[in-house]
């Protein structure tokens, strides 16, 4: 069965102050349970925030290294998730829940890729 990379993206600079709500953090353990026990979940996380993280890059034969925050990034990955469904559909089905799941006024981007495999 194929894997897919789900990328949350975030704009860091505009995260709901209040954070998660917890019948938010109900709503998204319900659904962890759901999506591990369909067998469907590989691994997930969250993510640091980018003032956390360095940058590496390969450049003209050099490596440069650029830490963090990345105030020119409007939106960043604040999490991820490993999903095997049969096809893209299915992972496209259990993004969609999990996007839903959030409050109105957050604005979450998941970007869903499958992973190459060999």
């Amino acid at each position: 069965m194929p894997r897919y990379l789900t990328m949350i993206r975030i704009d860091e600079q505009n995260l709901p102050v209040e954070g998660p709500s917890p019948e938010f953090s109900e709503r998204m353990g319900a659904l962890l349970g759901e999506i591990t026990k369909a067998g469907v979940m590989l691994d997930t996380a969250g993510l640091t925030p980018t003032s956390e993280g360095t940058r590496v890059t390969w450049s003209g034969g050099k490596l440069g290294y650029t830490d963090g925050p990345f105030t020119e990034s409007k939106e960043v990955v604040g999490g991820y998730a490993i999903l095997q469904a049969k096809d893209k559909a299915e992972a496209l089905e259990w993004t969609n829940r999990f996007l839903q799941i959030h409050e109105e006024h957050w604005t979450v981007t998941a970007e869903v890729r499958e992973i190459v495999e060999g």
